[in-house]
């Protein structure tokens, strides 16, 4: 069991965090599909952005990397001599799909145990209706395979569901398509596909919950990219920075594109202090400088129409509920079911054991009772990452907590705990 005990004082400093998990997968592939040679800085280096990585050199790409810069040399995609291993990245093996389904080679996916058991038919159904053909267990998990196609069709598809992954492996099908692809969401969901594709001169259209994509015969890439700090990284800091009384802390560089906020959104509605600073667009990301200060929380209400821009933020603003005064309900989280663990039960089991009673789960809402009793407790984090770090949040802002599994965070933070390590020996941040 890993150990975090509970914090005795304030959050002080200035705090770097990772770069974006899911503009660096797209870097990475978007910059494959280009003319010349491309910098990213900042990149990600954790498993799941390295999994997308391992695929592309296996396609034939050639990839150099430097600490936290990659170079990306293009070169014609070629079938691969083994599977392709995705590891725990649905956002991999999902972008993927689409880009390969257009190929004239075999391909086959795999994953680790997680990604084995997540659905993957909201991606197949889509890409076959354009003409691609994929295989999958069950027709809808892993192992998957990908058939040399002939030319995919432009279609209009009205997505079941507002998801960034089915959303951007339609529209890089649709780059190889014959005539224009359209993607309609019942809600609008992250855009960092279009804004990256729009920088790399793809042309496309956009309208509310809509995306049209046009074919492109060639694309022409930035000579760098620089990718911002992830917000769903800095979400962790931003909660326990608000619920830690007299705190205040620098977050450099946090990307914040509009589509990504609805965690900033929340949070100030429930009274949080947080202001940005020294805002810059690069690629067409929006990031600033992220100050927060601690503040009274109050409980809020939400639903399914801010679910896109915060999904991967539930866990640990379930926290800062917690903290809050008054009963806050999160409606609408059926995709919490399908992430690395169905994180709506996995709340309700695991933080219910440092606060007793005060997670509810009715249906697909989630209700939680602010500011009950918090014990020191041992949790399991069932190899999700995300599940893994709002605990050790919780239990640092409470009384403590064990973790059985801490190391899975390495899937999108490998250095939380030594950051955490850090406010704890009040070091700077």
């Amino acid at each position: 069991m890993f150990e975090v005990r509970p914090l005795q004082n304030p959050l002080k400093g200035t705090l770097k965090v990772p770069g974006d998990k899911s503009i660096s997968h797209r870097a990475v592939i978007f910059s494959a599909l280009a003319e010349k040679p491309v910098e990213i800085s900042n990149f990600l280096a954790a498993q799941d952005c390295l999994s997308t990585v391992a695929c592309m050199k296996a396609l034939g790409v050639s990839i150099e990397r430097s600490g936290e810069n990659f170079l990306i040399t293009p070169r014609p995609l070629r079938e691969p001599e083994n599977f392709l291993d995705a590891g725990n990245s649905g956002t991999t093996v999902r972008l993927l799909t689409g880009l390969l389904a257009a190929k004239n080679f075999f391909v086959t996916f795999t994953g680790d145990e997680s990604l084995r058991k997540r659905p993957m038919a909201r991606v197949i159904k889509p890409i076959s209706l354009m003409g691609g053909k994929i295989f999958a267990h069950n027709k809808n998990f892993l192992p998957l395979a990908i058939l040399p196609a002939e030319k995919l069709r432009g279609i209009i598809y009205q997505s079941p569901v507002a998801s960034a992954q089915v959303k951007s492996a339609i529209l890089l099908a649709g780059l190889f398509a014959d005539a224009p692809t359209t993607v309609v969401e019942p809600y609008r969901s992250r855009d960092h596909t279009e804004n990256m594709l729009a920088a790399f001169g793809v042309k496309l259209e956009r309208d509310e919950t809509s995306v049209k994509i046009f074919p492109a015969k060639k694309i022409s890439a930035p000579e760098k990219i620089f990718v911002p700090a992830d917000i769903s990284s800095a979400a962790y800091w931003l909660v326990l920075a608000s619920i830690l009384p007299n705190s205040q802390v620098t977050l450099e560089n946090v990307g914040v594109n509009p589509s990504r906020t609805g965690i900033i959104d929340i949070l100030r509605r429930m009274g949080a202090e947080i202001f940005f600073r020294n805002e810059k667009t690069q690629a067409g990301e929006l990031r600033a400088d992220l100050i927060v200060r601690s503040a009274e929380l109050r409980a809020v209400e939400f639903g399914s129409d801010f679910i896109p821009r915060l999904i991967d933020e539930i866990p640990v603003l379930a926290v800062a509920a917690a903290f809050a005064e008054g009963i806050s309900i999160f409606r609408g989280l059926s995709e919490l079911r399908v992430k690395e663990s169905d994180r709506l039960a996995a709340i309700v089991a695991e933080f219910n054991k440092i606060s007793p009673g005060s997670f509810v789960a009715e249906e697909n809402n989630l209700i939680i009772h602010g500011r009950r009793p918090k014990n020191f407790s041992a949790c399991k984090t069932l190899g999700d990452h995300r599940l893994a770090m709002a605990l050790a949040i919780f239990g640092a802002a409470a009384k403590g907590v064990a973790l059985d599994d801490h190391r899975c965070v390495e899937i999108s933070y490998p250095d939380f705990f030594e950051a955490l390590a850090c406010v704890r020996a009040e070091q700077n941040l």
